[in-house]
């Protein structure tokens, strides 16, 4: 399969995810389908963040290396086309952590732990005191992914704006101590659709709290799962009123349903009474499984040959390479580190 890489503006995006498991449809509406959107308009580089991965799985490396190519899997299934988005694995740039070291001097300690979605984080993961310095300081590597392709445009989730706004303090300060515009400032594009609640009901989808349905989920196990899905539990009677607001089957319905008014129908049905959870977690299966399967297919078919999967990958690593070698060529000349 080859893949030829067309023309591309100057203005440069930067986003991955954390190879720990199969993307669920979370990531779709809250990065995913932005990528595929804006590979036509921009040069968007796309992170397999294996070396982020490890500072909540360091005791379980293969489970962090198994999913490199799963992630690699969906990413071609959704759309994401190696022509126009350059797909790169993070620890295959030793750029990366060096630049880290460098900013790491850039940062107290003191703001790293007032970070929101870091202290978020420690708190969701129950880690207390028994948090690893790797942990405490991968925003700085989240800045050095960041800076290391001058990326003006990070497409996240409204719970990582935290990180962006970190992430231009290192630029602005390095940009000031060292009399030189080298790094580019960033900003946080946030989808439509940013969060979307888990089949349980109580929080976001995650893969850690089991409560997701995976871009690669077959038929049978969609229906199960949203079978199960949480809805109103004041709704205990088909002919009792519903709450729509809150419902996480209509907010599914709302971000992958196209009949608009057919959905509308169905809020005011379940809002006046009259209709039950069945009906609506029967079209939401079918909305989902339209939506799923020319998905399922393309990953199908890319998984039949996990070798130029990872040739892909190798591709995009050695033009990534390429670009953080020419940053941190600069960021080591304004430090006087060229010898």
């Amino acid at each position: 399969m080859l893949f030829k890489r067309g023309c591309m503006n100057k203005e440069i995006i930067l986003t991955g995810d954390r190879p720990t498991g199969p993307l669920h449809l979370g990531h779709f509406v809250g990065s995913l389908q932005s990528r595929v959107r804006l590979q036509e308009s921009h040069k968007q580089f796309v992170m397999i963040a294996d070396v982020q991965a490890l500072t909540d799985n360091y005791d379980n490396p293969q489970k962090v290396r198994d999913n490199v190519l799963e992630v690699a899997l969906d990413y071609l299934a959704v759309g994401i086309d190696p022509s126009k988005t350059t797909i790169f694995i993070q620890s295959c740039l030793p750029q990366i952590p060096e630049l880290t070291l460098y900013y790491l001097n850039l940062v107290t300690m003191n703001r790293l732990k007032h970070n929101p979605t870091v202290k978020l984080e420690i708190r969701q993961k129950g880690f207390g005191d028994s948090v690893t310095a790797g942990f405490m300081t991968y925003p700085v590597s989240q800045a050095a992914d960041i800076t290391a392709f001058k990326a003006s445009i990070v497409p996240v989730g409204e719970d990582q704006k935290p990180m962006i706004e970190q992430t231009n303090e290192i630029v602005r300060n390095f940009n000031r101590i060292y009399k030189k515009p080298v790094l580019v400032e960033c900003k946080a594009v946030v989808p439509t659709f940013s969060r979307l609640p888990g089949i349980d009901g109580g929080g976001k989808m995650s893969k850690s709290l089991n409560n997701a349905i995976f871009l690669k989920d077959d038929e049978n196990v969609l229906k199960k799962k949203v079978k199960k899905m949480y809805t109103d539990p004041n709704h205990l009677r088909v002919e009792d009123p519903g709450q729509v607001e809150g419902n996480p089957v209509f907010t599914y319905l709302d971000a992958f349903g196209s009949d608009r008014g057919k959905i509308q129908d169905l809020k005011d049905h379940y809002q006046r009474g009259g209709l039950g959870d069945s009906i609506v977690k029967n079209y939401l299966f079918e909305v989902l499984n339209e939506f799923l399967e020319p998905i399922r297919k393309r990953r199908e078919q890319f998984a039949k040959d996990p070798k130029e999967v990872f040739q892909i990958l190798k591709k995009g690593t050695e033009i990534a390479y390429e670009k953080a070698e020419k940053t941190l060529d600069e960021v080591k000349s304004v430090m006087c580190l060229k010898y």
